[in-house]
C-alpha cells in the first residue's frame, strides 16, 4: 500500500470518543486538533502519522466502516449488534461497560417463563427480536421507542423493556428491575473488511499495541 494513504477512524461521539483518544495517547497516537473544544471542524488530521478522525453518532459508526468511509470505528457492542453491519469486530476496549437486559416490574417475571405473547418496548428492536425469537423462542410484539423506555411498562404500553443497564438506579426509581440478562456490553473496535486486507500490517500493529495497554 502507498505510504501516503491515511487511516481514517470514526469514533462514537461523547464519552466514548474521549476515552478512545485517552487510550490512543498511551500508544503515541494524538490529535491536537481534537482537543480544541470550539473547533467547528468535522475531520481532524494527524499529518505526521497519516491519520484522520471524525466523530459520528453511535449508530452511524458501523455504517461508515462497512462502506469504507472509515477504516476503523470505535462504538458500543450494543450498536454493533443492533446495526448488524458487515464489519470485523477486532478488539474489546474494556470501557463503557454495561449490560443489555430485559427489565420490567416483578409481576412480569412470570410472563417471561410461560412463552406468552407479550409486548416489548426497546430502542433496540433488532436485539430484542433476536433474543426473544432465536434464544427464548417466544413470540413477542416489539415496539420501538426512542426516548425513556422505562415509561413503557409504567404507562402499560409494554409488559417489559429491553435496554442497557449501567447501575440500575433509573429502573429502581421507577419500580422496575432486571428480569433477564441478555449480554455484557462495552466499547469495541471494528474494521472495514477491505481495509483489513489492504492495510493488514498497520491495522494489526495498532490492534496489538492497544491490546498491550488494556
Amino acid at each position: 500500500m502507498s505510504e501516503d494513504r491515511y487511516l481514517t477512524f470514526a469514533l462514537g461521539k461523547g464519552r466514548l470518543a474521549n476515552k478512545t483518544m485517552d487510550l490512543f495517547e498511551k500508544i503515541g497516537i494524538t490529535c491536537e486538533e481534537m482537543k480544541d473544544k470550539d473547533s467547528r471542524k468535522l475531520i481532524f488530521v494527524n499529518e505526521e502519522l497519516k491519520l484522520k478522525f471524525f466523530l459520528a453518532k453511535g449508530p452511524d459508526v458501523p455504517t461508515y466502516v462497512e462502506y469504507g468511509a472509515a477504516d476503523i470505528g470505535v462504538v458500543g457492542k450494543d450498536t454493533i449488534m443492533e446495526e448488524n453491519r458487515r464489519v470485523y469486530e477486532v478488539l474489546d476496549l474494556k470501557y463503557g461497560k454495561c449490560k443489555m437486559c430485559v427489565c420490567g416490574p416483578e409481576s412480569a417475571r412470570e410472563l417471561l417463563q410461560h412463552h406468552e405473547m407479550i409486548r416489548v418496548a426497546s430502542k433496540y428492536p433488532n436485539i430484542a427480536k433476536d433474543y426473544f425469537y432465536n434464544k427464548k423462542h417466544q413470540t413477542v410484539d416489539i415496539i420501538k421507542l426512542n426516548g425513556s423506555v422505562e415509561l413503557g411498562p409504567i404507562v402499560k404500553l409494554a409488559d417489559v423493556i429491553v435496554d442497557i443497564v449501567e447501575t440500575g438506579s433509573t429502573l429502581k426509581e421507577n419500580g422496575l428491575k432486571v428480569l433477564e440478562e441478555i449480554c455484557p456490553l462495552s466499547a469495541r473496535m471494528i474494521v472495514n473488511q477491505v481495509s483489513m486486507q489492504m492495510e493488514p500490517e498497520r491495522i494489526k500493529k495498532l490492534i496489538n499495541e492497544l491490546r498491550s495497554h488494556l
